[in-house]
């Protein structure tokens, strides 16, 4: 059963360029156990535990969500919007909103044309965000320009569903579980012995660019990091595993290996895992990775950098699927990383 952080967590929205109000969760949860708690001016969180240590480890996650943005109002009090970060259009039919405003939330609903109405191409082709509205129940341009500012940002209504076999269904698993994983993991840190410094960032606006993780993986100038992100289930319908690899919800985290990881931290995770009977999975990627882990390691003059990633069923949808064991043992695993880490370990590869 989820716990009241990993609730808040997928419960409270915030897009690329709107975090505050998730990193405020994030914030209220570290100030109970870490030693320092900042937000830097692009917004992302660090979160430090032993301050002097002597080399330093970087935890990464990222808050944002995908979502959308108010373009236009029209002349009927109907909202246009852009994409932020990347949709299947598809999905977005018939989905219950929220418009993110200065006086609160707004429900909404998001549509096109009924059935009834499209013409046999239109049935056939995939609708253009141009062809999309958010209806809030307006009557005029007017009363929606009282509520909505061009900017508001949009989400698609929170929600989190328990299903069997401790599978999880819901907005946002991209990347708040990811955050949950490392804030767990720092928890766990806290309580124990560091050798090292160890920051967990909270980072922004990976969804747009990696930016968060850029910005903070130059001013934590790690020595050692390691990116959590979600990663594709390959064990649903319709993807073919001879190319994606056997990827499987609820069979532990996913340890990548390739370009875009260190061996020497591939190895010390494994060991760990081993070491301590936790589960885990081996990713293939033969070239950079599409989230934090690719900007954290060629920070500066370079880090030595793993990623860990949580198995998602339907990534960049509401109904985001993942395992909660593989939270667990993910957090577990990353604790156990940092406490192994030593000053003495060369992070050269020979």
């Amino acid at each position: 059963m989820p716990d009241d952080f990993l609730r808040q967590l997928l419960q409270t929205p915030g897009t690329s360029g709107t975090e505050q109000q998730i990193q405020s969760v994030v914030r209220n949860f570290v100030s109970q156990f870490a030693d320092q708690v900042t937000t830097d001016v692009h917004g992302s969180v660090h979160a430090v535990i032993n301050p002097t240590g002597a080399r330093t480890i970087l935890l990464d996650a990222h808050c944002d969500q995908i979502g959308l943005i108010v373009r236009h109002i029209d002349s009927h009090g109907f909202l246009r919007v852009n994409p932020v970060g990347g949709w299947d259009l598809q999905i977005l039919l018939g989905q219950r909103m929220l418009v993110h405003t200065a006086t609160g939330p707004i429900a909404g609903v998001i549509a096109r044309k009924p059935i009834h109405l499209l013409d046999p191409d239109e049935r056939k082709s995939v609708p253009k965000m141009k062809d999309l509205w958010i209806d809030i129940g307006s009557a005029s341009e007017a009363e929606t320009r009282s509520l909505v500012r061009i900017g508001d940002s949009v989400t698609p209504e929170p929600c989190l569903r328990e299903l069997r076999n401790g599978r999880l269904a819901g907005v946002a698993m991209d990347d708040r579980t990811g955050i949950w994983v490392i804030m767990q993991a720092l928890r766990q840190i806290a309580a124990a012995a560091p050798s090292c410094r160890v920051v967990a960032v909270s980072a922004v606006q990976e969804e747009i660019g990696l930016r968060g993780a850029t910005t903070s993986a130059f001013a934590v100038a790690p020595d050692v990091a390691i990116a959590v992100d979600v990663t594709h289930a390959t064990d649903c319908p319709g993807i073919d595993q001879n190319e994606f690899g056997r990827i499987e919800i609820g069979r532990g985290p996913v340890i990548v290996r390739g370009a875009n990881a260190s061996p020497i931290v591939v190895d010390l995770l494994t060991t760990q895992a081993a070491a301590r009977n936790i589960p885990f999975q081996i990713n293939a990627l033969g070239y950079p990775a599409s989230n934090d882990a690719a900007a954290i390691q060629i920070a500066r003059a370079g880090c030595a950098t793993g990623l860990v990633t949580i198995p998602n069923r339907y990534m960049h949808s509401p109904v985001e699927l993942v395992a909660e064991s593989d939270l667990h043992h993910a957090a577990d695993l990353i604790a156990a990383f940092c406490l192994a880490m030593t000053p003495e370990l060369s992070l050269i590869p020979s």
